[in-house]
């Protein structure tokens, strides 16, 4: 079965990381390496992720794609695997993509929200998925940064995640889908924080809808500290 690295951008994330290193612990098939990229925190996420044995990168350029980018390069194993700082894959994540991973050049799996009533998780996790079962019944799979994983060597060939400020993660999806087959694994969830909800539904809907219809300007933001701190 394959080895995977597993990456991990972050950027001010001390409140969230110790939660999905915690997570990347409890795998059932270990990771030959997991590295957190540290995109200029000024909080404890470098030092956290030292402290649960991740190798450290630090990433000068601002952005998620130059951090996931800078993973990529580093990664150490033929598989790559991708999920967010505020994140929790459950444990049988990297197994369950282990086991799809043979004739494949990438797989993606389904999420849902985590820190909220059980009712909008299940509700979450249903819409997800039928989001990506649409995707997938239109040939355009949607890949998220927060649950895929991909052949390193393929997404050098694809040319990387392109240097957008958000949908780097799909488009790297769509251009491996041109190289190879892509595999929905139903068995590798993961969990994801519902921080986002914060601003309210209505912004979030609208701003996730321009995401996944293919706009690479207005992320999510990314800061966890207000300015000057």
């Amino acid at each position: 079965m394959p080895e995977f690295s597993v990456v991990v951008p972050a950027r001010n994330e001390a409140k969230f990381l110790p939660g999905t290193l915690r997570a990347l612990e409890r795998q059932t098939k270990a990771p030959a390496e997991v590295i957190v990229v540290d995109n200029g925190s000024r909080d404890q996420t470098a030092e956290i992720a030292r402290a649960w044995g991740a190798t450290v990168l630090h990433c000068p350029e601002r952005g998620v794609a130059p951090s996931r980018q800078l993973g990529l390069c580093a990664a150490r194993t033929p598989w790559v695997a991708s999920t967010d700082a505020d994140s929790h894959p459950v444990p049988e994540w990297l197994e369950c993509l282990s086991a799809a991973a043979p004739g494949h050049v990438a797989l993606y799996g389904p999420m849902r929200f985590w820190g909220v009533a059980p009712l909008w998780t299940q509700l979450s996790g249903l819409t997800y998925s039928a989001f990506l079962h649409v995707c997938a019944a239109l040939n355009r799979p949607n890949l998220g940064g927060g649950n895929m994983a991909y052949l390193r060597e393929a997404a050098l060939l694809a040319g990387g995640y392109p240097p957008v400020e958000a949908h780097e993660d799909v488009m790297l999806g769509q251009a491996l889908t041109r190289l190879g087959q892509v595999a929905y694994v139903r068995g590798a969830l993961v969990e994801t924080s519902a921080r986002r909800l914060e601003q309210g539904l209505i912004p979030f809907t609208v701003q996730h809808v321009r995401n996944i219809t293919g706009h690479t300007r207005g992320y999510f933001g990314d800061d966890r500290l207000p300015p000057g701190e």
